[in-house]
């Protein structure tokens, strides 16, 4: 049993990397800068939220079953609170880190009408940091001895760094339309 729980733990923390990016990606899009013409807005914010909440309950699984599992000595402090794990406490304290700054997003997420617009913003701009802190801990403890995990996490890396590029190249022409669009969703 212990193993099986080692290989969930392992799959579920691949298939989060994998949501983080592609969450990453969207939020890249749909941020207000250079929407692609054939996307629709509404379509692009559906598909940001639910693979947002998918990446929740993967996370929550990967969580779960690495503190289960006892091949490894990781309790629900160190999930918590960072750097506290008796296993690689580096490593494990990034992906609690990454953990703490989820759940920050997704609270805020879900206040986000009762909250100021520059306050969300503050908090969502967390996710430039949780992405490469997620990143790093799936590197170092999850794909060393995985050629194809390892792959994963190279094409997630290669993917979020060129969303971001992409994203923070343009212009500032190109961005006043997408906010004016943007501050008319809030009222």
């Amino acid at each position: 049993m212990n193993e099986i729980l080692w290989y969930v733990s392992r799959a579920t923390g691949t298939v989060s990397m994998v949501l983080l990016t592609v969450v990453l990606v969207l939020g890249m899009v749909m941020s207000g800068r250079r929407r692609p013409a054939a996307l629709s807005s509404a379509v692009i914010t559906g598909l940001h939220r639910s693979l947002a909440l998918g990446l929740v309950a993967f996370l929550g699984a990967h969580v779960a079953t690495a503190i289960a599992e006892t091949y490894v000595d990781i309790d629900w402090i160190a999930a918590i609170v960072p750097f506290t794990s008796g296993y690689e406490p580096l490593f494990v304290g990034l992906g609690t880190i990454a953990v703490d700054l989820i759940v920050a997003l997704v609270v805020t997420s879900l206040l986000r009408h009762r909250l100021p617009e520059r306050a969300w913003r503050t908090v969502h701009l967390a996710a430039y940091a949780l992405w490469p802190i997620a990143l790093a801990h799936g590197w170092f403890l999850g794909t060393a001895d995985q050629p194809l995990l390892r792959g994963v996490t190279v094409l997630c890396g290669a993917a979020g760094v060129a969303a971001i590029v992409w994203r923070l190249s343009a212009t500032p022409a190109q961005t006043r339309l997408p906010r004016q669009i943007a501050r008319e969703e809030w009222t």
